[in-house]
């Protein structure tokens, strides 16, 4: 666990420091709700894992989340971990953090129109964003990354409004520039994904036949914006401008990558964001 306590730190250091929490995938952070007492981002220690079957299933989730390709990989289509986008292990308060998250579900979402478990939102990134399927709902692998999730949440009440919750909009001055995003990605992020955005052994790919789907979040322009933007390059989070960061997302976004069959069912009631790309 020594991994996870000094992501952990990191973590607390980042929400301590000058880099602010400012940046919820695909459905953004709000202002907080008149009257509610604000609350800390403040991750448990590890010492507070229990010596238990319980602390055990917590230590089993937290490995899933940053070795899904080892942990979990009969559930997974494409080569990412879900630490590529909940970085440092749902710790980091810039990139939809996990810290706090049991605390809100479950959720009505309007993408299936239905109240959603916690269970139900880990499968939905297993199905879209890892391009994979839904572990069964009496799997011990689910059972452990909501147990870590639920663990991340304590003293966190119920329905509280998370400040660090997913992404900080940001807004593009001018018309997306798709070649002025590949100028940037050539030049920022190419030497860690590969010119051809089929990752390296240093990051993840971002498009391609092994990324993330058509479906997933991160498929979103404004979302794919708002992650760069706040984290990238890794650890020169915020150097980037709002315009170049749309435009890396615009051309990341606009390269081939996995369809989702299921996208013909989301938002049966209506209310598809506009830059969904379907």
């Amino acid at each position: 666990m020594w991994l996870l306590s000094a992501i952990l730190a990191m973590a607390m250091l980042v929400s301590c420091s000058g880099e602010s929490v400012r940046g919820k995938a695909g459905e953004f952070r709000g202002a907080d709700q008149p009257g509610s007492a604000p609350i800390e981002f403040a991750p448990p220690s590890p010492e507070t894992i229990p010596g238990s079957q319980l602390g055990e299933r917590i230590r089993l989730g937290y490995q899933i989340v940053v070795n899904t390709q080892e942990y979990a990989k009969p559930y997974v289509g494409n080569r990412l971990n879900c630490t590529n986008c909940h970085l440092d292990g749902g710790l980091n308060p810039n990139a939809a953090s996990f810290v706090g998250l049991a605390a809100v579900y479950p959720e009505y979402r309007t993408r299936n129109a239905r109240v959603n478990t916690l269970a139900d939102r880990v499968n939905e990134c297993f199905e879209r964003s890892l391009n994979g399927r839904a572990l069964p709902p009496d799997s011990s692998k689910l059972q452990a990354v909501v147990a870590y999730i639920t663990w991340l949440s304590h003293g966190v009440p119920s329905g509280a409004t998370l400040p660090w919750r997913g992404l900080q909009f940001i807004e593009s001055r001018r018309p997306l520039d798709p070649a002025n995003g590949k100028n940037v990605f050539t030049n920022k992020c190419a030497f860690c994904h590969g010119s051809d955005g089929l990752g390296t052994m240093a990051a993840p790919p971002v498009w391609g036949p092994q990324s993330y789907t058509i479906a997933a979040d991160m498929a979103r322009v404004t979302v794919a914006a708002a992650f760069i933007k706040s984290n990238m390059p890794r650890s020169w989070g915020w150097s980037l401008s709002d315009d170049d960061a749309y435009d890396v997302a615009a051309y990341v976004n606009s390269q081939p990558r996995p369809d989702f069959a299921d996208k013909i069912r989301d938002w049966p009631k209506g209310g598809k964001p506009a830059d969904t790309p379907y």
